[in-house]
C-alpha cells in the first residue's frame, strides 16, 4: 500500500467503498502501488499491468495489455474503437466486485504473464488511420510540417491523426490543425 496513492480514495465522493475493495485484490497480488495519471497504478518490474479507475457512470479496472488476455469470462471492454491495448472490466456496485473477485485476480495474473514473457500489442500504422483532408493539404504546403510529424512517434501520429479525423465540420478540423501546427514543430504530441 502506497501513501501517495491514499488521496485518490479519500477525495473519491462516488465508488469509494467500491474502489477501496478493488484496491485491496490489486494489493493481494503483490504488484507495487503507484500513482499514476492520478489514479492507482499497479507495476511489474516497472511496466503497467493494471490501473483503479472511475467515471461518473461506472469505474473500472483497465488492463493495459488487456487485448492480450484470453478474457474467457468475456468481461473485457474496449472503451472505444481506438483503443488498442488496453481493456477495462467495468463496476457499478460492490457486488459485481465481488461476484468476481476471483476472476478479478486470475485476470492480473495473467496480465503479470503476459509482461513476463514479454507480449506486446501489435499496433495499427499510422497510416492505416484516417487522415484528414485539411491535414493532408497542410503537410503538402509545409515541408518542415511534413517532417517533424513524419519524425514523431507512432502514439503520437495516431493521436493527431484521430483528433484531426473526429470533427464533422471542415472548419473545425482546420482550426484543430493550425493550433496543432506549432506543437508538431516542436515534436511534442497532442497531450504533451
Amino acid at each position: 500500500m502506497n501513501p501517495k496513492v491514499d488521496f485518490f480514495f479519500a477525495k473519491a465522493k462516488k465508488w469509494q467503498e467500491e474502489l477501496l475493495l478493488l484496491r485491496e485484490i490489486a494489493l493481494t497480488t503483490a504488484l507495487p502501488e503507484e500513482l499514476k495519471w492520478g489514479c492507482p497504478c499497479y507495476t511489474y518490474n516497472k511496466s503497467n499491468i493494471v490501473l483503479i479507475h472511475a467515471f461518473k457512470e461506472y469505474f473500472a479496472l483497465l488492463f493495459f495489455k488487456g487485448a492480450l488476455l484470453k478474457d474467457d469470462k468475456r468481461i473485457l471492454i474496449q472503451q472505444t474503437e481506438n483503443v488498442q491495448s488496453a481493456r477495462q472490466i467495468r463496476f457499478t456496485n460492490s457486488k459485481e466486485i465481488k461476484k468476481l473477485q476471483a476472476t478479478i485476480k486470475a485476470y492480473i495474473f495473467e496480465a503479470i504473464e503476459v509482461e513476463k514473457v514479454g507480449l506486446k500489442v501489435a499496433y495499427k500504422k499510422p497510416a492505416a488511420f484516417t487522415m484528414a483532408d485539411e491535414f493532408k493539404i497542410a503537410l503538402t504546403k509545409n515541408s518542415k510540417l511534413k517532417k517533424a510529424f513524419e519524425a514523431l512517434t507512432p502514439g503520437r501520429q495516431r493521436a493527431y491523426l484521430l483528433h484531426f479525423s473526429q470533427p464533422k465540420l471542415s472548419q473545425t478540423r482546420i482550426t484543430r490543425v493550425e493550433k496543432a501546427i506549432p506543437q508538431i514543430l516542436a515534436g511534442k504530441g497532442l497531450q504533451d
